[in-house]
Formats: C-alpha cells, structure tokens, sequence
C-alpha cells in the first residue's frame, strides 16, 4: 500500500462561502480547515466528489447540496484546486472534461488543451547545431508555454450545462485565494523541491517570502489570484483571452523568450468532441481520444490483457507484472509513431483497435521471455491504408509531469470525470506579475526534434497521456477513473480498472493496489508493496526495475452502483485527496 502523506497540523480556520440571495445560489457556510475531519473513502445517496484536496472538495460538494449539478461543482472545484493546488493545475494551462448527461444519455468530451502559438516552429527546441535543448532548459523558458485553455473550457461548460453562474462559482476560490489557507505537505514538498525554479520568477514572491519557502501548515494568500479571479468574476473571460490578464500572459511570455501574443489568447477555442469507446469484458470503456494517446493505447492495452486472462494470476504475480509491462511496450511503441493532433495528422484509431491488429500485438508477448526490441506495429494495413510512418528518435531526457484529476456525480446522475494540468509542477515556474497566474510548460509535450506527427506546429496541440474515463455497463455509468502522472496517467487508470474488474476488488483496494509503469525496454517505474521475489523474478527476465520504489500517479474514482443508487468515492493515498458524499 502506498504511504499516505499525514496531516500533521490542526487548523480551525473557517472560510466562509459565498452569500448570494439569488435562487440555487451557494449559500453560507463554513469550510472546516480541520483536515483531519475529512476522509479517502465516502458514500453517498444524491452525489459524490473525489478531488486531491480536502477544500476543493469541501466546496464542490457545497455546490451539489445547494442545487447545483455536477458541471456547477466541477466549475468551482477547478477554480479551488487552481488556489490550493497551484502547482498542478489553474487557468495558466488545459484539460479534458469528459460528461455524461443522464438526461441526453450521452457522454460528450470539452476539450481545452492548450494550443501552440501563431510564432512557434518544428525547430524551436533544437540549438544552433541542430541538438535538442535540454528538457530543463526547454521547460523553464516561453516556448514551452502553450496557449492557455482551461478558463475558456469551463466557460463552455457552463453555457452547455451548467445551472449557476461563473460569478457565483469563482467567488469560494477569491476567499481562499484573499484569505490564505494552511498548506499540506503535497504543495510544501513541491515548493521546496522547485524553490530554484520558483526564484527566478515572481512567483518567489508568493511561494518564497523573504527568500524562505513556504512549508507545510504555513499559510498561502495569492492576493494578486485573487485579484484576477475578481476580473474574471467581473469581466468574465474576455478579461483573460481579450484583457489585461491576456497582455500580461504575452508579455511575460515574451519576456522568456516565446512567441506568444494577445492575438494567441483571443482566438483560443475549445472543441467538442466524442469519446473513444472500447470493451473490457462485458464493460464498456469511454476515454479520451487525440490529441490525447490516453483513450485509444488504455484500450489498446485492455484488449490485448483481455486475452490473458489475467486473475488466473495472482495480483502481485510476476505473470501479471510481466504481461502488463509487454502489454505497456507495445502500446508505447505505437504511440511514439502514431498519436498527434488529429487537426493536423491522421492516426490509425480504427487499425490501432482493430481485433486482427490486437490478437497480432498479443502475439508477440510471451511468458517466458521479453520482447527484446519492441517496436511499433503497422495498423495502417488493418485500415487498407499504404502511409509511411516517420519514425524519429527523441531526447530520453523528460520528465513525466504532474496534474489533477477528480470526479464529480450528481443527483440526476451526471457524471463529470476531469484531467487539468500545468504540466510539470508549477509549469514553466513562470507566475504572471500582478495576476499570480502560474504559467504551463505544456509545449514540452511535442516531440523536441521535428519530423514525426508530434512535430511542433502554430495552433496545433501538443500530444497528451490525459485519460479521463468513464466506465460502462449495459449503457450505464458505473465507474469513473482517472490520474496524474504524465504518461504515467494512462498506466495507473488501466491497472484501477483491471484490480476492479478483472480482480473484482473493492474500489479503494483496486486504486490502493501496487502498480508499475515501463514506456520501453529501459524505463521502469514501480510502487511500495509489491513482492521483493516477484522484483527478482522479473529482473532476471530482463525487466531493468531499479531498487527502489516510487509513487506513481493519483487516482480520483467514483464508483455508480446502478441497482443500489449509490456512489461511492475514493480519493488515492499518494496525496491528502477526499472523497464526500451527497445525502439530503
């Protein structure tokens, strides 16, 4: 089991929330600070919220008892995170939203990642000889921030389905952001690990007073977010994408050295678009499709596992290790040739899930060995295509970034699953002066030599591992998933459906369960709590798993008992989340 980060403080601070005579509106009430009273496991009756942190938790479930539906309180849970997480996610970058309105029954994704600016080349992160900048490099500076989309997707949101106003759902983020709230040991841990990064911008202001970090059961006002959380509140987001928040962005993008400009921000559009949708045994499976690879290589790696029958071995075999590792490489394989931006390249989807492809993929997998070489497969022959796929070798320098994801059901039964990010944490470390917005690094995810359907390109996406999810059965949601991690996020959320469903385990038991995470043949990551010879076992095979463990992902979980009427929430160890039902 993964070590739960402790609450070693006790602060009764109340916030108060938003008075508002207005009907539905969120009515006064006070947030309890004391997070020793919040818990990981809840159930509810009319509702469910599971996020990384005990506020913005408090204040999406707020939103629900108050009348509000699941895209109100997914609204004003990422404007808190954005306060109390300001590390992982905020208007500064992007995300996936994935909905399923009960009533259309109909499950639809907003897409608002963020876009390369109009400025940005194939080249922009090579040197003068022609070499890749070095990740460290390329992710500090303005290139590397993409055009800002969260803001405008939670606007689209809201016009789509949303019951309350932005202005009623921002004000709860203004409190905490004017007001200050103790700070837990996720965020004290990031703000000491990146106080070099943190230094150079003016964000040393906020996170390193006086030239101290900040630590944990200190208290973080952002004064200056707040401010811009009041132009928001009073403009709206013309404020951000046709404002003075917008020249701030491209002047301070500039500074660093990017290429973005306010024309950038004021022509950011989200789409609307449909999931991708596969089987896992008599479970129906809707995730992300591109830009992001979470949806279709989740699926691609269900399908190929799925002809193992895999609980015919223990949880913490080395069978079941070593099947999930091949199945990983294969699927990584394909993902480094495949997945782009389908605004600029075409991707194999149907050949990349096709049955013939999978049973062809599964075949290269043997127990009694490891595929030495993987390599991508060609699923352009499974869809009677002849395209030639530019393979280009990348810089093996990156590291995998952090972000959010929580989950949201409602009375009516909507369901909210939703991954938002800066990318690394704190993004670039570049905080707009004035507004304390934290800037993404997010064009780090396109591939740092060009030539392959990752290249950079003006407006185009870079490629994500997002994987929000909805899990099916008989056309019904029972199960929502998701994770942080970078590409780390499409392995987590494909072992908490396998220790669901395949192990039938108790769903905090299925998040709770030890995973790993290999992208190639050198590449291995592994958590706490799994076996010392199943390791042994596998290193002898080949599998190159260092000595030490680490934590790998974060996952936020929703389980819909259909026949019962229940929710029940789980918020994962590897961060001080919580889960709160909805009872009226």
């Amino acid at each position: 089991m993964k070590k739960r980060m402790k609450w070693v403080f006790v602060v009764p601070i109340a916030l108060l929330l938003f008075v508002s005579t207005q009907p539905g509106a969120i009515h006064a009430k006070e947030i309890d600070m004391d997070y020793g009273n919040y818990r990981q496991v809840a159930t509810g009756l009319d509702g469910m919220v599971t996020t990384a942190h005990p506020l913005a938790s408090q204040i999406g479930a707020d939103v629900l008892l108050n009348g509000g539906n699941a895209i109100d309180a997914a609204v004003a849970i990422q404007f808190a995170l954005n306060v109390t997480e300001p590390m992982m996610s905020g208007i500064g970058g992007g995300g996936f939203l994935m909905y399923y309105d009960a009533e259309a029954d109909e499950t639809i994704i907003l897409n608002s990642r963020e876009r390369a600016p109009a400025g940005a080349t194939p080249d922009m992160f090579l040197n003068e000889q022609g070499e890749p900048v070095p990740f460290a490099e390329r992710a500090t500076g303005g290139k590397a921030v993409g055009v800002p989309g969260t803001l405008k997707g939670l606007e689209e949101a809201l016009n789509k389905w949303g019951t309350l106003s932005m202005e009623e759902l921002i004000e709860p983020a203004i409190q905490l952001a004017r007001d200050g709230f103790p700070i837990d040991s996720v965020l004290g841990n990031a703000i000491e690990e990146n106080k070099a990064m943190l230094s150079k911008t003016a964000a040393r202001d906020v996170f390193i007073p006086n030239g101290q970090p900040l630590r944990e059961g200190e208290l973080l006002i952002q004064k200056d977010l707040a401010k811009t959380f009041e132009l928001i509140k009073t403009e709206g987001t013309d404020a951000f994408y046709n404002g003075e928040i917008g020249e701030a962005i491209a002047n301070v993008v500039q500074q660093y050295g990017g290429s973005m400009t306010t024309e950038d921000l004021s022509s950011y559009a989200v789409t609307i678009d449909k999931p991708i949708w596969g089987d896992y045994k008599d479970y129906q499976i809707a995730s992300m499709p591109p830009p992001s690879s979470g949806g279709v290589f989740l699926l691609q790696m269900l399908g190929i596992l799925d002809g193992f029958d895999l609980s015919q071995y223990d949880v913490k075999s080395w069978e079941k290790y070593h099947l999930l590792a091949e199945s990983m490489h294969l699927a990584y394989a394909d993902r480094a040739a495949y997945a782009g931006d389908p605004e600029f390249v075409d991707v194999p989807l149907e050949g990349l899930l096709h049955p013939d492809y999978i049973q062809k993929r599964r075949e290269l997998i043997d127990l009694k060995s490891v595929i030495a070489t993987p390599t991508a497969g060609k699923p352009w022959e499974f869809e009677n295509k002849a395209v030639e796929t530019v393979l280009v070798e990348q810089p093996n320098d990156g590291q995998p970034g952090e972000t959010t994801h929580f989950s949201v059901t409602d009375q009516w039964g909507n369901v909210v699953s939703y991954t938002t990010t800066i990318e690394q944490l704190f993004g670039t470390g570049i905080m707009v002066p004035g507004y304390g917005i934290m800037l993404n690094n997010e064009l780090t995810d396109f591939d740092a030599v060009p030539g392959g359907a990752n290249q950079v390109e003006p407006n185009k996406r870079p490629l994500s591992s997002m994987t929000p999810t909805i899990v099916f059965k008989d056309g019904k949601p029972v199960m929502t998933v998701g994770s942080p991690g970078g590409p780390t996020i499409i392995t987590s959320v494909l072992q908490t459906i396998i220790h669901s469903i395949e192990y039938d385990m108790e769903l905090k038991t299925a998040v709770e369960e030890p995973r790993i995470y290999t992208n190639n043949t050198s590449s291995y990551r592994f958590e706490e709590g799994i076996p010392e010879e199943t390791m042994e076992q596998l290193r002898k095979m080949g599998h190159q798993f260092g000595e030490k463990p680490t934590v790998i992902g974060n996952v936020q979980s929703i389980l819909i008992d259909q026949k019962e009427g229940i929710y029940k929430g789980v918020a994962d160890s590897s961060r001080n989340g919580a889960a709160i039902g909805i009872h009226f």
